[in-house]
Parts: C-alpha cells; structure tokens; sequence
C-alpha cells in the first residue's frame, strides 16, 4: 500500500472544499494508498512556479522525509511546469487530483472501450508532462548542432505518444461507430432506454441489480466501482420490458480529458427516453453532488430529457430525515437499492414518464389481420391481450407516434 499526504490549497480569502477533500481521501482509499497527512494551504495567489509558496514546499517536503510517505497529491490540477519545481524540493511523487483519477480508471476499466478511452486520457495528460527525467533524458545545453542525445530521446518519446494519440482517437472513432450501430438496432427493439446516472458511489450499479433481481452488474462500496456502461432488460409492472443503462459516475472536478474521451460512453444518456438521477440521499453533500451532475447532463445535451430524482440508501436515514429529504424533493422517489425497498413505485413513475413519449393506446386486429400479431410485438410494447367474440384481438400496448402510425399504416396495407 502506497504512502501518501494530501494537499488543499486555497485562496486566504476563500474556505476549504473539504467536500472535495473528502472525496480525494477516498480517491486515495480507491486506488489503494494509505493516507499518512492532510495539509491545508492557503495562498495569497496561486505560484506560477511551484502552486505553492517556497516555504510551505519546504516544509511539505519535511513531513514527506519524517513520514517517508511516497507520493504527495495536490487536490487541485497542477501544469507540467509546478510538477517539476515541486520534485525538485519534495523527496516523492508529485501527482494531482487528474492523474490519481486516471489511476483509478485504469484499474477499473474492463471493457476493451474503456481501455481505449483510459488510455487516450492518460497520453493526453502524460504529453506536455513529459521531460528530462535522469541522465537518460537528460537535456544539453547548446545551440543548433550542440542538442545532445536527451534532446533525441525526449522528441522521440513525444512522436512516439502523439502517433499512439492518433491512433487511439481513430480507434475509438470507430467504437463510436459501431456503438452508432448497436445504438440504431436496439432502437428498432420496441424497448424504451432509461439511463442510470449520478455521482460515483450512489448506488447505480446496487440498483440495476435490484431492479433485475440479479448481481449481473459489479457493485463496490468505492469510487468508480463500474466505469463499462451496462444495459439490462428490466420487467415493468404494467407488463412487457424496458432497457436500463449504468452509466460511470460522475465527481467533483472531473478532469476534461475524461469527459472528452468518455463522451462516447455518457452519449447513452442523450438517447434514453427517461433519465433516473441517481443520489446518495444518506451524504452531507447530497445537493452539491447533484448540481454536478445536473451541470454534466447539461454540457451532455440531455437536460431537455425527463429525469426522476431517485434518492437512496434510504435504509441509512432516520424517519425524520426521510420526512425532510421529502418534503425539501416532492418529486423525487425515496428507495434502498440494498434492501429493494419503494423500487415498485420507481418504476411506476418510470412508466409515467416514459408514457409521455410511448403513450398507451389499444389496437384491434381482425380475424383476417392476426397473422400482423408479430410484428405488432416488434414494434409496440404489447401489455395486455383480449379476444373478442367476433375472433378479433383487441391489444392494449405502448407505441411512440411514430411506431403507432406505422402500425396503422401496415394494417391499412395487408
């Protein structure tokens, strides 16, 4: 287990983020170092050479000798420039918050996609930062004709990194298109989407498995436990299936190279019919959580998509927190994942919701037409049967305009 002391820095005239504190302490849990010290910083105005003040460098760089911790994490992101004037003095690794959340997605990603994406991530950030590092990169002074080897070997490193860029992003491209694909297929399924998100560690992935009735999703008690999206078919109460996604959660300052690479993977929320916004009602920081994710479903495209509030781990609250959390969120479903309490009632108010787009409607088929029943099942989502006595079948299903004229129209046809 790596050793580790945590650094805050800001302004003198501005408080702590210790939510975000917090959240890097168990970013550091996550990826699996021990936290030996926090020092809290505060500065006139940011140094442009080391972030920090010299003297409060030096004094960082004492503990880390007294401690013998192995890395020290800026909670905030530090340029290329400050990483090497703070190595210079602290006696350990010099990372930030961007670089330890690479880390944990790199442990976490398990799908080859996710790989890709890490990676790229991780190059992007990697490139500026790359420099003399030891004799081997060593770089010599000297005009044209005088760059000694180091200068070779640096600007080799950097072709190197830029082409495995390139050929990542084409890679990915064409993961993006064959998700494309697979997005155009599953929408000739009759099944509406309904997208999972919210901040890491709110209880996605324990939902999904509820809501199916089996661990297919894995579920820990840490930070990006699932970074792959997963979709489940999960049966409703008025009958027939919808399709849930778990998408990667989502955290406070959550690097842009992240956001960009896993666009691919968040698009599955601009395309759901529903979006369930999934919060840790238990947390201190419940409201301050959720405005980062409404904020990123923002920047996604996807705030004009009906999104239910579902606030869990209820089992964590007292009685009158609950009547609180409630009253303070009249719209919202309170539910535990863990005990599978009020998911009957979610998914009532995900029919609701879905029925403003796939509205419930009947249908008659003659005698002479019922040979059209499957694909009547193809395109609509069939709730109920009933036989007339005349041999027709009346069908009491769900259909998007869309689907619903279709239908009309190729009865009209045959």
């Amino acid at each position: 287990m790596e050793r580790v002391i945590l650094v805050a820095v800001c302004l003198k005239n501005q408080p702590f983020n210790e939510e975000s504190l917090a959240e890097l302490k168990r970013l550091a849990h996550t990826a699996g170092a021990e936290v030996l010290n926090v020092w809290r910083v505060r500065v006139q105005a940011f140094n442009a050479a080391g972030f920090i003040g010299s003297g409060k460098t030096e004094e960082i760089a004492q503990d880390v000798r007294l401690r013998q911790a192995q890395a020290v994490i800026f909670d905030d992101e530090i340029s290329p420039a400050q990483q090497k004037n703070l190595e210079k003095v602290i006696p350990a690794k010099v990372i930030d918050r961007t670089r330890l959340i690479l880390d944990i997605f790199a442990q976490r990603a398990r799908t080859q996609e996710g790989k890709l994406q890490v990676e790229l991530a991780q190059l992007k950030y990697l490139l500026p930062r790359l420099g003399g590092q030891g004799t081997a990169l060593m770089q010599q002074k000297g005009g044209i004709g005088l760059r000694g080897p180091g200068e070779t070997k640096l600007e080799y490193d950097k072709r190197r990194l830029r082409l495995r860029i390139s050929k990542l992003e084409k890679e990915i491209e064409q993961v993006k298109k064959e998700r494309s694909l697979r997005r155009q297929r599953r929408g000739q399924i009759p099944l509406p989407q309904i997208a999972i998100v919210g901040y890491t560690n709110a209880g996605k992935s324990t939902l999904l498995n509820a809501l199916t009735r089996r661990p297919a999703v894995y579920a820990d008690d840490k930070l990006f436990a699932t970074l792959d999206p997963t979709t489940r078919r999960v049966h409703m109460p008025a009958g027939g299936e919808m399709l849930f996604t778990d998408t990667v959660g989502f955290i406070q300052k959550l690097p842009h190279s992240l956001v960009s690479s896993f666009r691919a993977t968040l698009e599955e929320t601009t395309f759901a019919d529903v979006i369930l916004h999934v919060q840790d009602a238990s947390s201190p920081h419940r409201a301050e959580q959720a405005s980062t994710v409404r904020r990123i479903i923002t920047e996604l495209g996807a705030q004009t998509t009906p999104i239910i509030d579902v606030l869990n781990k209820a089992d964590l609250l007292s009685p009158a927190k609950k009547k609180l959390l409630l009253e303070e969120n009249p719209s919202a479903v309170l539910v535990s994942a863990e005990e599978g309490t009020a998911l009957l009632e979610l998914l009532e108010r995900v029919e609701e919701a879905v029925a403003l787009r796939w509205k419930l409607r009947r249908l008659l088929l003659p005698p002479e037409k019922l040979h059209l029943l499957g694909v009547c099942y193809e395109k609509a989502i069939v709730t109920g049967r009933k036989e007339k006595p005349s041999g027709a079948l009346e069908l009491t299903l769900m259909a998007t305009d869309g689907n619903f004229a279709g239908l009309q129209k190729l009865l009209k046809l045959h």
